[in-house]
Order: structure tokens, then C-alpha cells, then sequence
């Protein structure tokens, strides 16, 4: 997978705790990376409606 990511949509609600969601969520999908590198197990999400099932390598648990 490419180490290049697309920019972080912005809120623009006026609410300083949603300008943050969107870097948040940035922060737990790569943990989730991580961990799935570590222990070996797939990451499951939806792209158009599909469940994708995707072994993520274990060069990636350390970054």
C-alpha cells in the first residue's frame, strides 16, 4: 500500500472538537494497521458498499 495520504478532509463546523475528528480517525486507522501487521490478522472495511478483507504486511508494524 502507498505510503502517500490524501489530505484530511476539513469540518467546517464551528466546533473545535470536529475540526480534530478527522486527524483522529487518521491516528486509529494506522494503529489498526499496526496492530493487524503485529498479530497477523486481516483488516476488514467497506469500499462502495463491499466488505474487503486485506492482510496488511508486517513491515508495517513497526512504523
Amino acid at each position: 500500500m502507498s505510503t502517500t495520504q490524501p489530505p484530511l478532509p476539513v469540518s467546517k463546523l464551528p466546533d473545535a472538537d470536529m475540526q480534530a475528528v478527522s486527524a483522529a480517525l487518521a491516528r486509529a486507522a494506522q494503529k489498526a494497521r499496526e496492530l493487524a501487521a503485529r498479530t497477523g490478522t486481516p483488516m476488514i472495511y467497506l469500499i462502495d458498499g463491499k466488505l474487503v478483507e486485506e492482510m496488511v504486511p508486517a513491515s508495517e508494524a513497526g512504523q
